[in-house]
């Protein structure tokens, strides 16, 4: 049996549903040192993250917009201006973009 490659849709229709904050000020994770995340964001790689790497921080606030499952896993492990200045770095899929593009308009300008 032969397995091609999925279509983007139907690997996205696999994903949570976005989950957004309803203030930005309400993202008050570390903004400094070492963050493992739980099982239930990362479960299928390395879960350790040094947030003082530029590529390390963009993987995990990446990881975190697109596994979180309620918005305390957002406000646990996210800072909100560190989320604004990192916006158009971040690749989640397009769907949360468009979720937290709309709760917060100023993120389009940052993009």
């Amino acid at each position: 049996m032969a397995f091609g490659p999925v279509a983007r849709g139907a690997w996205e229709r696999h994903q949570p549903e976005p989950v957004t904050p309803t203030s930005l000020a309400d993202l008050r994770g570390p903004v400094a040192g070492r963050m493992t995340l739980p099982i239930h964001l990362e479960w299928s790689g390395r879960r350790d993250y040094d947030l003082g790497d530029p590529e390390d921080l963009v993987w995990m606030y990446s990881r975190v917009i697109r596994e979180a499952g309620d918005v305390e896993d957002l406000i646990t492990f996210l800072d909100g201006p560190t989320l604004v200045r990192l916006w158009p770095e971040l690749r989640p899929p397009a769907r949360h973009v468009a979720a937290w593009e709309q709760v917060f308009p100023s993120l389009r300008s940052s993009s």
